[in-house]
């Protein structure tokens, strides 16, 4: 029988392959993106982060068993400290200072995909968080390893952020939220996994929609 990751996966495939497919991802893959893009969307992930980060301490504090606890927590500090120091190392190639990152405001699509996960985080069950996070993690493993198959371009940055998220240990927490929501939501009640399946939609469009922000340098109009 198919996990239940695989059909929300599967639900959400047109919006996965409309990433695979978008100019900022394939920019990156070939070397060509033009930096400023590649600057910006690196300042407004640095923002991103910090809200994902408090999605894991939701899951720190909600999570059923000790083993959960301890795997979120491990994901808490990596995303605090190496994908993060990650991103103030890009950042302070393009001269842009930890300061200048911390006075940085979110462009609407960061604004709304935020207050979207932790809306979920604050009021729904733990299951729903689960699904709500799990495109994030899973859709870089899949760029990360999709790009890094057709091999890495000469831009030492990009090359970079693609060792990292299709790097094993990037891969192997992905599995492990996969399976996780494997454990606890497929032997939910058919209504609560649709709840799921539109919770790992909306996060995979905003997924989307993030790579259109950083191609238009969204911001708002006033």
């Amino acid at each position: 029988m198919e996990s239940l990751s695989a059909r929300l996966r599967q639900y959400a495939a047109p919006v996965w392959e409309a990433q695979l497919r978008h100019p900022v991802v394939l920019g990156i893959g070939d070397g060509t993106l033009p930096v400023e893009k590649f600057a910006f969307w690196v300042r407004q992930d640095y923002l991103f982060l910090i809200d994902y980060s408090r999605l894991f301490g939701y899951a720190v504090a909600r999570a059923p068993d000790l083993a959960t606890m301890t795997t979120f927590a491990d994901l808490l500090s990596a995303t605090l400290k190496t994908e993060m120091d990650l991103h103030r190392s890009y950042c302070a190639e393009f001269g842009i200072t930890p300061e200048d990152l911390e006075r940085e405001t979110k462009a609407p699509t960061t604004q709304a995909y935020t207050d979207f996960l932790l809306r979920v985080a604050a009021t729904a069950d733990f299951p729903h968080l689960v699904a709500a996070l799990l495109p994030c993690l899973w859709g870089f493993a899949e760029i990360g390893q999709t790009l890094k198959r057709r091999g890495l371009p000469p831009e030492p940055r990009y090359a970079r952020w693609i060792e990292m998220y299709a790097s094993e240990e990037f891969v192997r927490l992905a599995e492990w939220c996969r399976q996780l929501l494997d454990r606890i939501g497929g032997d939910l009640p058919a209504r609560i996994q649709q709840q799921l399946a539109e919770i790992f939609l909306t996060s995979s469009r905003y997924e989307l929609a993030f790579w259109d922000m950083a191609d238009r340098l969204e911001r708002w109009p006033v």
